[in-house]
């Protein structure tokens, strides 16, 4: 199957550029002929092939100067916005809102401003009613069911979610695609993964799920060349769980009273990338048992 382009090239402004993920979205996007600038407050900790500029997000004028150009810089043609503090508990409940809504609402807006209609940024899995205290309606989880926020992290992404549902009714031209990162892995985590085996309640939080921050990029790139309009939500979690055991046993024994709603195979994931495949032709490439050699 082939998936239509929406843009294959120009000028990427990613934000959250020196977090967890940005390093990998900023080199793959790179590799694949865009035109990145990499925004943060921090400067990254690797060379990238990116221009680097430091910047505060909640602060509009400085959104809107990074997506119209400045410094004599060309303008940009899209937005990957990763930027956030990334996980509940981090800072007190009021400044994570404060800093992650504001920001993602500049983002937003700035692009309307600029004229870009095609930006990509970062959601979370979390809106899907992690860690999952109160089981889901069933498994694997997926984009259907309205989203259900149990801390202000991800009531933050919940409103950012029904900010691109209203700013895309206001411009049916315009995309935003939310991607639902589940919990972001780096090679060097893997090692991590055996001493998890044997207690499942240790990943139970998410359903045992990941995402490992190559395949995350390539679903970034992908969303962006995607020819889509309007809002749309993914969840983004590689094909298989953390766990060596099926996951019918993990639901079984975990969550005895959650359906599936459709039989799952082996270690499948039970966060569900069905729609990622069909609409964006995601295809995760790194499996964590593959990469422990």
């Amino acid at each position: 199957m082939s998936f239509p382009n929406h843009a294959t090239s120009g000028r990427v402004v990613v934000t959250g550029s020196s977090g967890r993920l940005g390093p990998a979205v900023v080199q793959h996007l790179a590799e694949h002929g865009w035109d990145v600038v990499a925004v943060d407050r921090t400067p990254p900790r690797e060379p990238q092939p990116a221009k680097f500029v430091r910047a505060d997000l909640t602060d509009l004028g400085q959104v809107v100067e990074l997506l119209t150009g400045f410094d004599e810089s060309a303008p940009a043609t899209a937005v990957v916005h990763l930027a956030a503090i990334p996980a509940p508990g981090l800072v007190p409940d009021a400044a994570t809102f404060a800093n992650n809504v504001p920001a993602t609402y500049n983002v937003f807006r700035a692009a309307r401003i600029a004229g870009i209609r095609n930006v990509v940024w970062a959601s979370s899995e979390t809106v899907l009613g992690l860690p999952f205290d109160v089981p889901p309606p069933y498994a694997p989880v997926d984009e259907e069911y309205t989203a259900t926020p149990w801390t202000t992290y991800s009531l933050g992404k919940a409103v950012e979610e029904e900010m691109a549902r209203h700013l895309t009714r206001w411009d049916p031209e315009l995309k935003l695609v939310g991607l639902r990162f589940s919990n972001v892995m780096l090679p060097e985590d893997y090692a991590m993964f055996p001493g998890w085996q044997d207690d499942a309640t240790k990943r139970r939080w998410n359903m045992w799920g990941y995402i490992d921050a190559r395949d995350g990029a390539q679903a970034v790139r992908l969303a962006l060349e995607a020819d889509l309009t309007g809002w749309e939500a993914f969840i983004v979690a590689n094909a298989d769980t953390v766990m060596e055991r099926d996951s019918a046993d993990l639901l079984a024994e975990q969550f005895p009273d959650v359906p599936l709603k459709r039989a799952v195979t082996g270690r499948e994931t039970l966060l569900s990338i069905d729609k990622a495949r069909r609409l964006l032709g995601y295809a995760p490439q790194f499996a964590w048992q593959d990469q422990l050699g």
